[in-house]
């Protein structure tokens, strides 16, 4: 039995995983090596795939609008993911029992960081989306300082958010409120955290759905006093189709791991939640690779300007190999012959002097 008024910061964390009943990781190695090397290939097409979305936005004057910022920002939050899974999966099974206290929560907090943004990022452009479908336009006419002050807001939350926990909202102190699939986390915290996302989730559900209804409608107003009909690439609904598809994504991968976080926030025995945890795992994973997908497919002018991006690499690598292959071997002997002269001068100087 363990003193429930004692502290264990310095134990490491297979000390915890034992106190859960986490006595044995389910993959051996070779399971484990097939998944980091899958998990991988997906995270370098996340980090590659979301760079290229920031690139599109920052180089392409189309998408010098706010909610392209915002875009933008959702991406960067996708490119923290993929790191968050680069180290995760890097200390995962036996590596995971030898991690301190301190590195489980650099682990968890990336991974909460990033979940934070996304649904932060989703909130804000909800709010942007709002504005513009109110005064009928396809961009809101939120000034540059205050999106910046957004993006700002977005990531002090974000940060703050996946730090609460080693910020003192942890079970290292009372281990009897530990829970089952975050060994050092509170279960208290568990609940908090499943049900806020799950709230914030219904929230913003419900506001696509009545400003999608709201264009739909004001569309079906405008059309018969129009000469035809009304070219969709003009109103909002084309974004608006773009966000509740990414928003949908959203909702669809990380509801079941936000249940069975919350399944094991209410201590259920009977649930069996550590059987879910890797396939919940790369739900969140095929979340960050959609987005990226989401974009090109949605939003033609953005597909576009992936593929200028991809042709100008192209085309400066085949420059760069094309100046490399363009030296003659004449020159370079040639080159090489008038170093050996300058030499031989600069020496008959020395000795004449």
């Amino acid at each position: 039995m363990h003193s429930q008024n004692q502290c264990y910061h310095g134990q490491p964390m297979g000390f915890f995983y034992n106190n859960s009943n986490q006595t044995k990781d389910e993959w051996d190695s070779t399971q484990l090596i097939l998944v980091q090397c899958v998990g991988s290939v997906f995270c370098c097409f996340i980090l590659v795939s979301n760079a290229m979305v920031i690139a599109a936005v920052v180089t392409n004057k189309r998408f010098h609008y706010p909610f392209y910022y915002l875009l933008a920002n959702l991406a960067a939050s996708d490119f923290l993911a993929g790191i968050a899974y680069v180290y995760l999966m890097f200390n995962t099974g036996e590596v995971s029992r030898k991690l301190t206290v301190q590195g489980y929560f650099i682990r968890q907090g990336l991974l909460d960081t990033s979940l934070s943004a996304s649904l932060a990022n989703l909130l804000v452009i909800a709010l942007e989306r709002y504005i513009s479908v109110m005064n009928w336009k396809v961009h809101s006419n939120l000034t540059k300082r205050r999106v910046t002050l957004l993006i700002v807001s977005v990531w002090a939350i974000s940060i703050f958010m996946g730090t609460v926990p080693s910020l003192g909202w942890n079970c290292i102190c009372s281990l009897d409120q530990c829970s089952t699939l975050a060994p050092i986390f509170r279960r208290s915290y568990l609940i908090f955290w499943s049900v806020s996302n799950l709230v914030v989730f219904l929230v913003m559900v419900a506001m696509y759905l009545r400003i999608y209804a709201y264009v739909r409608r004001k569309t079906a107003m405008l059309t018969p006093h129009t000469s035809g009909s009304i070219n969709r690439k003009r109103t909002p609904i084309k974004l608006i189709k773009t966000v509740m598809t990414v928003l949908g994504a959203f909702v669809i991968c990380w509801t079941p791991g936000l249940i069975v976080l919350l399944l094991d926030g209410v201590d259920c025995k009977s649930c069996n939640v550590m059987k879910f945890k890797r396939w919940l795992l790369l739900l969140a994973v095929l979340n960050s690779v959609m987005n990226p997908v989401i974009y090109s497919y949605k939003d033609e002018e953005m597909l576009t300007t992936f593929k200028n991006l991809l042709r100008c690499v192209c085309n400066g690598t085949r420059r760069q190999r094309s100046s490399k292959a363009n030296i003659r071997p004449g020159q370079e002997s040639g080159n090489s012959l008038r170093l050996s002269e300058d030499t031989k001068n600069s020496a008959q100087e020395m000795l004449k002097a």
